[in-house]
């Protein structure tokens, strides 16, 4: 299964182009989910092999929140508190994005042959884009091995109290969340999803493109093609339409500099009105573009030290910050951080230097003789 994420910057035209890129791919007869929460997205009806997937972040909401609160009847009632209803709760701040991933986990468990996502705008998307390994390191970390024990003991303490211990409602719960966290990590991380850049030609395109390419390499994802929307006719014979098209194209060409793929698509003149409209906006499905290679060079023979590259394009060397802390390594890249669990075989190392490269962030590893085996004579 492909899976297409779809972001821009605001205003772009990201949903059009998800939408009409959905719709061209379903009149090839293949079997298409799109997933937005936009009106235009959900008047799509005309092709049989094409579906909608609607994020309802009200209705994501009270599901899960009486959930947990079902699951957690002993503690509320040893507190005192009143339960909710259903009909008096609003679903909170950040909701929209958990129903969003949760509709592409869902999405990515069909039998499609592809997934459309429509994104948020580029900030948001990139930070919805690394919630899922965020949140998993947080539950992690409120989960530690003493979990055990308590389970262990929790028979005895409940018989000391008298009353039930509400402690397993909580473990359920985090698990739960952990697994369904690890689903949508596993669609993102999949080689099969990429993501798309969807710009309109002017001063702001390329700054989006660079911010692009490192938020998502620092997450591990490819950025397979921009779109470049709404793009003027250049051989207009009034003066001030072919003074627009060609500062347009200089925007153009500087994208071009940036990145190998570039998908124009035309300026249809007028707001996109309906499927045919929609279909002239499509961007059909091209060879994946490869993952950044996180790959690790062994050159303790040579010079006794492991080599760590990251691939951070457009990244400065002022914007860099890297801090170790026990297996984990937090990298921030300009505006973008991002904790990293080490590969095992760089955890028996300390870290003793880094520099950057034309986008390569090299990070020199030595390994530590006491707890690296000993060579056998």
């Amino acid at each position: 299964m492909r899976i297409i994420l779809v972001t821009g910057t605001g205003g772009a035209g990201r949903t059009s182009v998800a939408t009409g890129t959905a719709l061209a791919e379903a009149r090839t007869g293949r079997r298409v989910v799109l997933v937005s929460s936009e009106a235009e997205a959900k008047e799509l009806a005309e092709a049989d092999t094409l579906r909608t997937l609607t994020p309802d972040p009200a209705a994501d909401f009270r599901r899960e929140f009486l959930t947990l609160q079902s699951r957690s009847t002993i503690a509320l009632d040893l507190l005192g508190t009143t339960p909710f209803e259903d009909a008096e709760l609003t679903e909170l701040p950040g909701s929209a994005q958990f129903a969003l991933l949760r509709a592409v986990r869902d999405a990515a468990a069909t039998d499609a042959d592809l997934v459309v996502v429509d994104l948020p705008p580029l900030r948001d998307a990139l930070a919805l884009l690394a919630l899922p390994e965020q949140l998993r390191r947080y539950l992690r970390r409120l989960l530690p091995p003493e979990r055990q024990a308590a389970r262990a003991l929790r028979p005895m303490l409940a018989q000391l109290a008298g009353v039930p211990l509400p402690a397993q409602w909580l473990y359920e719960t985090t698990s739960r969340w952990e697994a369904e966290l690890a689903a949508v990590q596993d669609v993102v991380d999949s080689p099969d999803t990429t993501v798309r850049l969807v710009v309109e030609p002017g001063p702001a395109a390329a700054e989006a493109l660079r911010a692009a390419r490192l938020g998502l390499a620092l997450q591990g994802l490819a950025l397979d093609t921009v779109v470049a929307n709404r793009v003027l006719p250049a051989d207009s014979a009034d003066p001030w339409f072919a003074a627009l098209a060609a500062e347009q194209h200089q925007h153009l060409a500087a994208l071009r500099e940036e990145h190998p793929a570039v998908h124009e698509l035309p300026h249809l003149g007028r707001a996109p009105r309906g499927p045919e409209d929609l279909a002239l906006l499509a961007v059909q499905s091209g060879p994946h573009a490869p993952a950044p290679d996180w790959r690790v060079e062994d050159r303790r023979e040579a010079d006794g030290i492991l080599v760590w590259h990251v691939p951070l394009p457009g990244a400065v060397k002022d914007g860099l910050s890297l801090v170790r802390r026990g297996d984990e390594l937090l990298l921030t890249a300009a505006p973008f951080r991002r904790n990293v669990p080490l590969p095992a075989v760089l955890r028996r190392c300390t870290v003793t230097g880094a520099g950057l490269v034309d986008g390569d962030l090299r990070i020199r590893f030595t390994p530590d003789p006491g707890l690296w085996p000993k060579a056998t004579p």
